[in-house]
C-alpha cells in the first residue's frame, strides 16, 4: 500500500462546519470531506478492490465512493491532517485478510466432568423425594 499514491488520488472538499467557532462559523469552511473512487483506483490491484469494496460496503456509496468528514478541530488544516490519517487507518484495516478460525474439539475430559456434574446433580434431586413405599 502507497500511502503517497493514495493520498493523491483524493479529492478533498473543504464544506461550513456546524458547532462551536462564534462570529466566525458562518464565514470560514473548516470541515473536511474526503473523497476516494476504489473503481478509479491505480493504488490496487483488481484482487485488493473487490477485498476493499467487500470489508468497506457499509461505508462505500452505490458507485463504491468512500466518504469521510471530519471537523473535530477549529482549523481546516488540522481537519485535513486527522481525516487523511483516518482514511489510511481504515484502507489499512481494510486490507487485512483475517485468517480462518480452525474449529477444535471439547476435551474429553471436560465431557467426563459435564457428564459426572450432571449425574452428582440428578442424585442430589432424587434424595429429596419421599421414598417410595411398597
Amino acid at each position: 500500500m502507497d500511502a503517497e499514491l493514495l493520498i493523491s488520488e483524493i479529492t478533498l472538499k473543504a464544506i461550513r462546519s456546524s458547532g462551536s467557532g462564534g462570529q466566525n462559523v458562518n464565514k470560514v469552511s473548516t470541515k473536511i470531506e474526503l473523497q476516494f473512487d476504489v473503481d478509479a483506483s491505480n493504488g490496487f490491484d483488481d484482487e485488493e478492490k473487490t477485498l476493499l469494496i467487500e470489508n468497506l460496503k457499509t461505508r462505500l456509496t452505490k458507485n463504491n465512493v468512500l466518504i469521510l468528514q471530519c471537523d473535530e478541530s477549529r482549523s481546516q488544516l488540522k481537519n485535513k491532517q486527522i481525516v487523511k490519517e483516518r482514511f489510511l487507518e481504515i484502507i489499512k484495516e481494510a486490507l487485512t485478510v483475517q485468517k480462518e478460525r480452525i474449529p477444535t474439539k471439547t476435551p474429553k475430559a471436560v465431557k467426563r466432568k459435564r457428564l459426572r456434574n450432571k449425574r452428582q446433580n440428578s442424585e442430589k434431586k432424587a434424595n429429596r423425594k419421599p421414598p417410595e413405599l411398597d
